[in-house]
């Protein structure tokens, strides 16, 4: 028997791009297309030549692609009322594109023919055959996207089979089925299909969903539940209003759930690592919570939990993380139990022992400062001096003598000036140094490493990356508590601490200390494994 092969056509680089605050540059689409060839989709959709200079500049670009699976597609509409195919610019910037595959949205919805285009139900249908049979005899492959398909179906089913039929005749290799409002429920999507399949004897489909129902993904299945080969989407769901069915969450149910092979084991894998990839360069703030891909996707929390977890992981996890490159994380918490607290160690790769009575002790003391307005889920490298601190293998690295800053604003149109002063004691000698900065907490930030580099060079390698300020406690206005959470990185990894104060520049301090020992804990513990052999 066959094994049943069900086509990836990625969107994200066109309807992706149509999502709020999200902008690629030509360069980002290059490294986008090239990373989704390496995950295995089948189709790259690029853009809409013609429609935009930086579409353009992309296809003239995408030439030199090296791609080993993924086929570049452009899209585009229908020829233009009263154009001949060979007349039609948007026909003609598609055929300058020079994809092996065209993409044609046209209307299937007697409504949009009517108030949209304002032609005849006759004349859509004479559009769209005359602007396939014309590319279908240039290009290798044509699809079809029936726009407002079951929106159409549900009004004027007849008619918007027809122009399904009429595509085919002209020889389309691909009917995409659209779901452009995003509003259709899964069991109206399958009998769409049904019926679609019974008058025109199982044609080659594919589905394209929006999710302004929340059902994009669900609907997307269901319709390869009848039959449907080709499944279209975005990485991360992005696209316009409520965003396109989201590829991470289609493939690995497609595979794991439906066990339909459209990416081979090794791709799936690469399938966390190339939404995040994507995800930096829109520069949004971090998808923690998608399915699949998310960081919070096997991320366990309540004590229970995390006890059940490390007997079995099937207790509370649906598939293993490694399957999709994400990866199993317990959260301390003051909904900890001893059970985060001995995970949590064994992942830091600390030696703790279940009876040593310090877990309590650990425990008790995460509570306690969680309830001062910390939070360790983010802030591991703090969780680990933590936990270090009570086994005895802390050493603290330098002594604060005093630290002071100023920031100063003289007019209004000019920039605020900001300086800090440090004096800190390493080993009975005392250093102290004054550094500038852009706020008050770069200025400490550069004075205190400045003063500690004499003592510690490795702190040079040492970069703030990033930097989050929380209130944790609203109500008191100005006087309120605030959780600052600082990322910083040496090149070879990223850690994050964390600090609390009612005053910002103290929280930050703590934050920035902690960042700084931990950097200097793990110098020490490498040069002992070095020493050891």
């Amino acid at each position: 028997m066959t094994e049943r092969i069900v086509k990836v056509y990625d969107v994200t680089l066109r309807d992706g791009t149509q999502g709020e605050n999200i902008s690629f540059s030509i360069h980002d689409k290059i490294r986008i297309a090239a990373k989704l060839d390496e995950l295995g989709v089948h189709y790259i959709e690029g853009g809409w030549p013609g429609s935009n200079e930086r579409d353009e500049g992309f296809f003239k670009q995408a030439k030199k692609l090296k791609l080993k699976k993924a086929k570049i597609t452009a899209f585009g509409s229908t020829r233009r009322v009263n154009k001949k195919p060979a007349e039609d610019p948007n026909l003609q910037a598609l055929l300058k594109a020079q994809t092996p595959v065209v993409t044609l949205v046209g209307k299937s919805w007697d409504f949009h023919v009517k108030e949209a285009l304002r032609i005849s139900l006759k004349e859509n249908l004479e559009i769209i055959h005359d602007s396939i049979s014309y590319l279908k005899k240039r290009v290798d492959e044509v699809f079809f996207d029936a726009e407002h398909f079951f929106d159409g179906f549900k009004k004027n089913p007849e008619y918007t089979l027809e122009t399904i039929k009429t595509a085919l005749d002209a020889g389309a290799d691909i009917l995409v089925l659209c779901d452009t409002n995003g509003g259709t429920l899964p069991w109206e999507i399958e009998d769409a299909i049904k019926e679609l399949n019974t008058n025109l004897s199982n044609p080659p489909l594919g589905i394209h969903t929006h999710n302004d129902g929340e059902l994009g993904v669900a609907n997307t299945l269901y319709a390869v539940r009848q039959g449907v080969n080709q499944v279209q989407g975005t990485i991360n769901g992005y696209g316009e209003r409520c965003g396109n069915a989201n590829l991470c969450s289609i493939i690995p149910n497609l595979k794991l759930k439906l066990g339909i092979n459209s990416l081979s084991d090794d791709e799936l894998k690469k399938i966390y690592d190339v939404s995040h990839f994507i995800h930096e360069l829109t520069n949004l703030p971090p998808i923690k919570h998608r399915p699949f891909v998310g960081e919070s996707a096997f991320a366990h929390k309540g004590g229970l939990h995390v006890s059940a977890v490390m007997k079995n992981a099937e207790t509370y996890e649906h598939i293993q993380p490694d399957v999709v490159g994400n990866r199993r994380r317990v959260l301390v918490s003051d909904l900890s139990g001893r059970s985060n607290i001995l995970y949590k160690a064994q992942e830091l790769g600390i030696e703790l022992d279940p009876g040593d009575k310090k877990v309590n002790l650990i425990l008790n003391e995460l509570k306690k400062l969680e309830s001062q307005g910390y939070e360790f889920e983010g802030a591991d490298a703090s969780f680990e001096l933590l936990v270090r601190k009570f086994l005895g293998q802390y050493r603290k690295h330098f002594e604060l003598m005093g630290a002071r800053t100023i920031s100063e604003k003289r007019k209004d149109d000019e920039e605020t000036m900001a300086e800090a002063t440090v004096i800190v004691q390493v080993d009975g000698i005392t250093e102290h140094t004054a550094a500038i900065g852009n706020g008050p907490v770069n200025a400490l930030d550069n004075a205190l490493r400045k003063a500690l580099e004499k003592f510690y060079p490795a702190l040079k390698d040492v970069k703030l990356k990033d930097y989050r300020v929380r209130v944790v406690s609203s109500q008191r206005g100005t006087e309120a508590v605030v959780r600052v959470l600082i990322e910083s990185g040496d090149g070879e990894s990223d850690w994050s601490t964390v600090g609390v104060s009612e005053n910002i520049v103290e929280a930050s301090w703590k934050a920035l200390v902690d960042s700084i020992d931990y950097k200097l804990f793990k110098e020490e513990a490498k040069r002992a494994k070095k020493a050891r052999g």
